[in-house]
């Protein structure tokens, strides 16, 4: 492991080389998107490349998907598999019931359409993501760009009446221009700082004409594996009703840091 790596890194691939030990042979994945769902996907073509794992990877974004190819993980699109067997994301967020924020990589639609066409979901973070409750990080909402300031309007006039401390809303920018999504939208960013009713608000955001998708995903996730800067790791099974404590060994191959400086 190089020795300037920062201990967030290594709690993300930490989590990240937990997870992957879900994957089977055989399986068909929905690859996340985000610096900790990029360790992930290096941590996946490792055990390709070593133990011939067979997998057919449905990634979640363009930048995920170039990644998954050059590292030799077959790629595919949600339309030729059909249903994936696990899904492996980060999150920005996550509370005690494994609901999330996401969308910091503005990948939020085809992350959510992915997770849903998956029998699991696990996510993998850091301990920091962990929170009492959702609405720190910046809710991100995807919205169509024509008549976007009326969707923003619109959107803003909804958060009246709902259960948030913070009603200030951003347009996303790339630069000096609004940031575009893989799908071509723009993303509109909620600074709520607390969410005291994450299903509701999911709801009636999804309700207002131009909004796409929002970045909450309510009832999705099924396991959170949390890494640790020193290797340990946490596993949260929200069906089971589980946590397990493991570790990680810091042995990652050349490989996996062939791209990083």
């Amino acid at each position: 492991m190089p020795a300037d790596l920062n201990p967030i890194d290594k709690a993300k691939f930490v989590a990240a080389k937990r997870a992957v030990d879900y994957v089977e042979d055989g399986m068909k994945l929905g690859l996340g998107t985000g610096s900790t769902a990029a360790w992930m996907v290096r941590c996946l073509a490792e055990r390709v490349r070593n133990e011939g794992l067979r997998v057919r990877g449905v990634p979640t974004s363009r930048r995920t998907a170039e990644l998954a190819a050059s590292l030799g993980i077959a790629v595919h699109t949600l339309d030729e598999v059909k249903w994936l067997d696990l899904t492996i994301d980060g999150a920005d967020e996550f509370d005690r019931d494994l609901n999330l924020i996401k969308g910091g990589g503005a990948a939020l639609l085809q992350e959510k359409i992915v997770a849903t066409a998956s029998d699991r979901m696990i996510v993998i973070a850091d301990a920091a993501k962990e929170v009492a409750r959702l609405g720190a990080f910046p809710l991100p909402v995807e919205v169509i760009p024509f008549g976007w300031q009326t969707t923003k309007a619109l959107v803003e006039e909804t958060l009246v009446s709902m259960d948030v401390l913070g009603r200030d809303t951003a347009l996303r920018m790339n630069g000096e221009r609004p940031l575009m999504t893989d799908e071509a939208n723009y993303i509109l960013d909620l600074h709520l700082e607390r969410i005291g009713n994450p299903r509701q608000l999911a709801l009636v955001l999804n309700q207002i004409p131009g909004v796409v998708e929002n970045g909450l995903f309510i009832d999705i996730c099924d396991i959170v594996v949390i890494g640790e800067a020193d290797g340990r790791v946490s596993v949260r099974d929200i069906n089971a009703g589980t946590t397990d404590e493991d570790r990680v060994e810091f042995a990652p191959t050349d490989n996996i840091f062939a791209d990083l400086d």
